[in-house]
């Protein structure tokens, strides 16, 4: 890891006026890796008695499955909602694990700004920038009316929030403006939420390697490994239940 912190992603390179930060750079690696594994794992034949990767992919998904089917209740949504849900999670948690490879962080080019020399990363994990764990929380959301809208119709979904102050009570239109700040309160508490715990993770291994060495933050390094599970997995989580509570009838 670098010794330097900085709360914003750094440029590395520009293609005409587009700024490509070390963050971008990062998920752009993670997404050709998982294309990548995608593209051999379908030119593979599947085995009926799994094996090797076959198995752990099978127990992945078999694991996703049934939580997902517990939140929602419905084997029917749970097909519906799966390749959703499941990608959010399985980029997430390879793009926070990503941050956490010796090198990233660690490795990259010393650039003079103002007379000073400042070290620049060539990688940083994607989700300690505020950038990528916004772009994921407005699909998260996005998606949630697409399914809302798709399962309930345009104008049962959208009723939700705008509700006739003459033919419903004013409290009800009250509430449908409550609903409207409260899927833009989710964008902001989804993007913050990840953010601040990979960031902070990074900050944590920056400052116990300054101070003990190469050795002592080794078990803080697996510690960071389960919080980037379970981050990734609170995210997908709540994804799905704002999923399931978007296509639910009202009463």
């Amino acid at each position: 890891m670098s010794a330097a912190i900085s709360l914003a992603a750094e440029p590395i390179f520009h293609v005409g006026s587009w700024e490509i930060t070390n963050s971008l750079l990062t998920t752009w690696v993670v997404m050709a890796v998982i294309f990548i594994a995608v593209a051999i794992f379908r030119s593979k034949r599947l085995k009926k008695f799994p094996k090797g990767a076959q198995n752990l992919i099978e127990t992945i998904v078999d694991f996703l499955f049934k939580n997902m089917n517990e939140v929602t209740g419905s084997t029917k949504k749970t097909l519906t909602f799966f390749p959703l849900v499941a990608g959010i999670f399985g980029f997430i948690i390879l793009v926070n694990w990503f941050g956490l490879i010796p090198g990233v962080g660690s490795i990259g080019l010393h650039e003079i700004h103002e007379g000073k020399a400042i070290f620049v990363p060539l990688f940083r994990a994607g989700t300690a920038d505020i950038n990528t764990t916004l772009a994921l929380a407005i699909v998260a959301v996005v998606a949630t009316h697409i399914y809302g809208m798709k399962e309930l119709g345009v104008g049962k979904h959208i009723g939700k929030f705008l509700v006739n102050p003459f033919k419903h009570s004013p409290i009800l239109t009250g509430v449908g403006f409550l609903e409207m700040f409260g899927e833009i309160s989710k964008i902001i508490s989804f993007s913050f939420r990840l953010f601040g715990n990979i960031f902070a993770g990074e900050v944590l291994l920056i400052v116990v390697t300054g101070l003990v060495g190469y050795v002592a933050p080794v078990p803080f390094y697996f510690l960071e490994l389960f919080v980037g599970f379970v981050q990734a997995l609170v995210f997908a989580m709540l994804t799905l239940v704002f999923l399931t509570m978007s296509t639910a009838e009202q009463h």
